[in-house]
C-alpha cells in the first residue's frame, strides 16, 4: 500500500521499520520540526525524522496543516492510507479524508479509557490492572473513532513508563501490520460511551512525591513519571528524582528513611526507593546513589 506516515517520539519509529520492512511503499513521512535540545540548544531532529533519513525516505515537518498549501501536498501524495502514532497535531478534515482508506491511529491504550495525550503514564499512575494498544480509524474528535483491531496486555507491579512504552510500541507495530493485511475484512467497532477518560499532558507540578498518600498511590506516581518528568524530591536543599521503586513493609513518619538502602515510610506502608538521579548527574541504583548521597536514617525527606 501506499502510506503517509505521521509520528514524531521514539514510540513512533518501531512502527515505521515494521511498515518498511513488510514491504508497504512509505511515500512520505510526516514529524514535529526540529526542537532545540541539548546544552547548546540547537535545533535536533525528531527519533522519526532522523529514523526515516536513515531509511531515505522524503520527510516533511510542518507546523501546521490547517493551510490550504499543506492540504494540497498531503492530498498530492495519493496515499492509499495515511498511519499515525503520536504525531503531535491535530488532524483537520481535509487531511482526514485524503487517503483513500482514510487515516488510522495507533493508540496506546484500551480506548475508550486513556484518551488523550498521556496514556501509559495514566494507566500507571491510576493502578490500572492492564492496558494496551488499539488501531482506530481516525476522526475529528479527540481518539473517538471506531476501533479495528486491539490487545490487551497486563500492567505489571514493578513496570516504569519506559518499560510499559516499549512493549507497547512493539505491540503497536506488529498490530497495524496486521490490520492492513486484513483491512477489508475487519469490522469498525464504534467505541461505548460508558468508561471514556482522558489523559492529560503531564503536568512538572505533579512530580513532587507527597509522602503523606499511601505507599501504593507514591509508587504508582514514581514509576508513572520515570524517566519523564521523573517523581522528585528535595533533601538537604536538593532536588532528586526517583526513577524506580517498589512497595515494601514498615512504617514512621510521611518521608522517613527507615534504613541505609532508602526504604521510606509513607503515610500508609512504605517503599523502596532504587533508582534515582540528583541534578547534573547520571541515574544510578540506590547502592551506588547512597556511596555519594550517604542519606541516613531519620532523616525526614522533603525537610531542610
Amino acid at each position: 500500500m501506499r502510506v503517509i506516515f505521521m509520528g514524531t517520539p521514539e514510540f513512533s519509529v518501531p512502527v515505521l521499520d515494521a511498515l518498511v520492512l513488510a514491504g508497504h511503499e512509505v511515500v512520505c513521512v510526516y514529524c514535529q520540526p526540529p526542537r532545540p535540545a541539548g546544552r547548546g540548544k540547537k535545533d535536533r531532529p525528531s527519533p522519526v525524522q532522523t529514523r526515516a533519513e536513515e531509511l531515505g525516505l522524503p520527510v516533511r515537518h510542518p507546523v501546521s496543516l490547517k493551510t490550504p498549501e499543506a492540504q494540497a501536498e498531503f492530498a498530492s501524495l495519493d496515499a492509499d492510507i495515511a498511519v499515525v502514532v503520536a504525531y503531535g497535531l491535530i488532524l483537520p478534515q481535509a487531511v482526514l479524508d485524503a487517503p483513500a482508506q482514510g487515516c488510522l491511529n495507533i493508540h496506546a491504550s484500551l480506548l475508550p479509557r486513556w484518551r488523550g495525550a498521556a496514556p501509559i503514564h495514566r494507566a500507571i499512575m491510576a493502578g490500572d490492572a492492564e492496558t494496551g494498544v488499539c488501531i482506530m480509524q481516525m476522526e475529528a474528535g479527540l481518539d473517538t473513532g471506531p476501533v479495528l483491531l486491539r490487545e490487551a496486555t497486563p500492567i505489571r507491579t514493578t513496570e516504569t513508563t519506559i518499560q510499559l512504552h516499549d512493549r507497547l510500541s512493539e505491540m503497536g507495530a506488529r498490530l497495524i501490520i496486521d490490520a492492513l493485511a486484513k483491512l477489508p475484512d475487519l469490522t469498525p467497532e464504534p467505541q461505548p460511551s460508558e468508561g471514556v477518560t482522558y489523559a492529560a499532558k503531564i503536568d512538572k507540578a505533579e512530580a513532587r512525591i507527597d509522602w503523606a498518600k499511601p505507599a501504593a498511590q507514591v509508587d504508582r506516581l514514581i514509576r508513572g513519571l520515570s524517566p519523564f518528568p521523573g517523581a522528585w524530591f528535595e533533601v538537604g536543599g536538593t532536588r532528586v528524582k526517583v526513577l524506580g521503586s517498589s512497595l515494601a513493609d514498615g512504617s514512621g513518619a510521611p518521608g522517613e528513611v527507615l534504613d541505609a538502602s532508602l526504604r521510606v515510610a509513607c503515610g500508609q506502608g512504605a517503599v523502596q526507593l532504587t533508582r534515582l538521579q540528583r541534578a547534573g548527574k547520571a541515574a544510578q541504583d540506590v547502592s551506588v546513589f547512597q556511596q555519594g548521597a550517604q542519606i541516613a536514617s531519620g532523616t525526614i525527606l522533603g525537610e531542610g
